[in-house]
């Protein structure tokens, strides 16, 4: 049979109040009566519920993680993956579990997001972001729940959010293809609805116009961030007649569909037309050639979730709000020859 607070208050002959006081160790009790009750604890194996533990402490330790909105790739996705394993290991060593919410009910609008935290007495959430996210997030995020947002800016009294430059991201990317005499660039982006699509096409047009460099109407294509709509895009750009030196997709499997494409038009990768992608996932080392891209800080990214988290949690600090510099990846889809890759000095 499992034993109880109240079994073990019998046993030492206190209240149940003052066990649960000696468990969480809360209070002033007597050390001959913290003693005797710790003794018989360990004498009996008696393990508090969780309950009970959050009840006394007002803290579960158990953390939400939410993916919001619609998400446009899956979860093994290593942008997803790298993000969360890194939030899940510095989190954990902080003392925290995880609770991962499904919003499956995206499309009947019944989330509620602040009841499931109620109900199951979240010390704080992480909030991975899509596209179209739902209201009931930025409800939670207007409340006394402690949230990080990864990709998403949260406002809230008690919110912050960490997220990559996305505008560096491609300011990067053009600079690089200016300094190396490329100057006709096109942009493959994700949904045109996407936020951080959009902010990478917003970087991408100014630093074009900054520089003087040319992009036609027919250059700025939207995908899905799969494969199939970078290929599908590239075509497009293709079919207009003009080509453009250098093409910049907001995702890898974007890049390598257009890479797929350019190949197949008779197009030589980077002597005709240069490629650059966004995320670095493993693929782009062992595409033909291998593919330039810009690496997101992933792991960055999870531990400064989980540290910033912990401190609101704990009122260690006032919630801020950090952008994450990308590095660019320069690999074979960009670099033509040696004499090439140095032609100008860096900005």
């Amino acid at each position: 049979m499992k034993l109880t607070i109240k079994d073990i208050a019998k046993m030492a002959g206190v209240s149940p109040g003052t066990v649960s006081k000696i468990i969480n160790q809360t209070g002033s009790i007597g050390p001959r009566t913290k003693e005797k009750v710790l003794k018989i604890i360990e004498e009996t194996g008696y393990q508090p519920s969780f309950s009970a533990k959050a009840l006394a402490t007002k803290k579960s330790n158990l953390i939400g993680l939410i993916y919001a909105g619609e998400i446009h790739v899956e979860f093994n996705h290593p942008f997803f993956n790298e993000v969360i394993n890194s939030f899940k290991n510095a989190i954990g060593k902080l003392g925290y579990d995880i609770l991962v919410f499904s919003n499956s009910n995206f499309s009947k609008g019944k989330e509620d997001y602040m009841a499931r935290c109620k109900h199951f007495q979240l010390d704080g959430c992480i909030i991975i972001a899509g596209d179209n996210i739902e209201s009931a997030i930025y409800e939670l995020d207007k409340s006394s729940i402690p949230c990080v947002g990864v990709d998403i800016e949260l406002t809230g009294p008690r919110s912050s959010y960490v997220t990559t430059d996305n505008r560096k991201v491609s300011s990067k990317v053009v600079e690089h293809y200016y300094l190396h005499s490329v100057k006709e660039v096109a942009f493959i982006g994700g949904p045109s609805d996407s936020v951080i699509s959009n902010i990478r096409k917003e970087g991408f047009l100014d630093t074009v116009r900054q520089l003087g460099m040319t992009v036609q109407d027919n250059w700025i294509q939207y995908g899905d961030y799969f494969e199939g709509s970078g290929y599908e895009a590239m075509n497009h750009i293709l079919d207009g007649g003009s080509i453009p030196k250098g093409v910049f997709a907001a995702s890898d499997m974007m890049a390598l569909g257009a890479l797929k494409a350019a190949k197949e038009r008779g197009y030589s990768v980077p002597e005709d037309i240069k490629i650059i992608g966004c995320d670095d996932v493993e693929a782009c080392r062992y595409s033909d050639p291998p593919l330039s891209t810009v690496k997101q800080d992933k792991e960055k990214m999870g531990k400064l979730a989980a540290y910033m988290l912990h401190d609101m949690i704990n009122e260690h600090a006032e919630p801020n709000s950090i952008l994450v510099d990308p590095e660019l990846v320069i690999r074979n889809t960009c670099i033509s020859s040696v004499k090439e890759n140095v032609a100008r000095p860096s900005l």
